[in-house]
């Protein structure tokens, strides 16, 4: 049990794992503060109409965060390699923990862009303004007419109201924004508990030293550019020669006869091999050597992810 509970708590190191996350984090957050500023001038417009303010206002905020956490998690590679995990392999080499760290991560990262579009949405507070003006109570406003009704608060936000409400629709305005700028602040209070409570977890429960991490993230970030850039030559070249066999010539252009005279391809991988190295990649050792990767586990050799008399599995997600 001690050892089940150590292994699940392994896990926690999943979130942040190197500096080009933060660095990507950051730049997802500028390019959203960017795109909220653009909707704002250009595409925000309340209808200052009951009932539609509401739906109207909340769909400002939530649509564009929902399509932005969309947008997130198709392009976090974890997305696919779990797909393709669960398609070729299932999910028996992962425990609950490693299932929900996994998903968290997915989540996490994919929830960048749409808390920035939120907050700055609340910040800015015209969204907000415009749901909820038609819910202030008039009672709530000193001396207010008692005359107009929910239907002349829902056009404050257009400031299409009669000369002697002017005063109450500055109070109503300033009320709203208030409340929106304080829940804005209140969400980047929080987000910020929640990065800062997993830094300090990644930290406390890591299985690797410090430099080891920073070597393992080095690794993967150099093993997926030259896997990508050999790919594409090796992609290349087998293209010209199917078009040769076909044609009986192909059209290269210098750069390109020199690649296929320089790396000559003899044909393509199986499947298996594909397999062998595509999918979630759980951290492990071999007789005491570290495993950075599926196609550093395949190269030495290794088969499978579960632990074996020889080879001790520490449970650790890449990032």
């Amino acid at each position: 049990m001690a050892a089940l509970i150590a292994e699940n708590f392994r896990f926690l190191s999943l979130f942040f794992k190197s500096k080009d996350v933060m660095i990507f984090n950051g730049l997802v957050a500028l390019g959203t503060v960017g795109s909220e500023e653009l909707f704002s001038v250009v595409a925000f417009n309340c209808p200052c109409s009951p009932a539609r303010n509401y739906i109207y206002g909340l769909a400002a905020i939530g649509v564009p965060a929902l399509a932005l956490f969309l947008i997130g998690v198709i392009w976090n590679n974890h997305t696919w390699n779990l797909v393709a995990e669960c398609h070729k392999r299932g999910t028996k080499n992962f425990s609950a923990a490693a299932t929900f760290l996994l998903f968290g991560s997915i989540m996490g990262r994919a929830s960048v862009a749409p808390i920035t579009w939120s907050v700055i949405s609340l910040l800015r507070g015209e969204a907000y303004i415009c749901a909820l003006s038609e819910f202030v109570k008039p009672s709530s406003l000193d001396k207010f007419p008692p005359e107009y009704g929910a239907e002349v608060l829902a056009k404050f936000p257009c400031r299409d109201v009669p000369a002697n409400l002017t005063k109450f629709r500055d109070e109503v305005t300033r009320r709203l924004r208030y409340e929106s700028q304080l829940f804005g602040w209140l969400l980047i209070g929080i987000v910020a508990v929640l990065v800062f409570l997993t830094k300090c977890l990644k930290h406390c429960c890591s299985p690797l030293s410090y430099r080891q991490e920073a070597y393992w993230a080095q690794y993967r970030s150099n093993e997926d550019k030259l896997f990508r850039r050999t790919a594409e030559v090796h992609s290349r070249i087998l293209a010209a020669k199917n078009v040769k066999q076909f044609f009986g010539f192909v059209a290269l252009d210098k750069e390109e006869k020199e690649l296929v005279q320089e790396f000559p391809v003899e044909g393509v991988q199986p499947s298996p091999q594909w397999n062998a190295i595509t999918g979630v990649y759980i951290y492990r050792e071999n007789k005491g050597f570290p495993l950075y990767s599926r196609l550093h586990k395949w190269a030495k050799g290794v088969e499978g992810n579960g632990p074996t008399p020889e080879g001790h599995e520490l449970l650790f997600l890449a990032s």
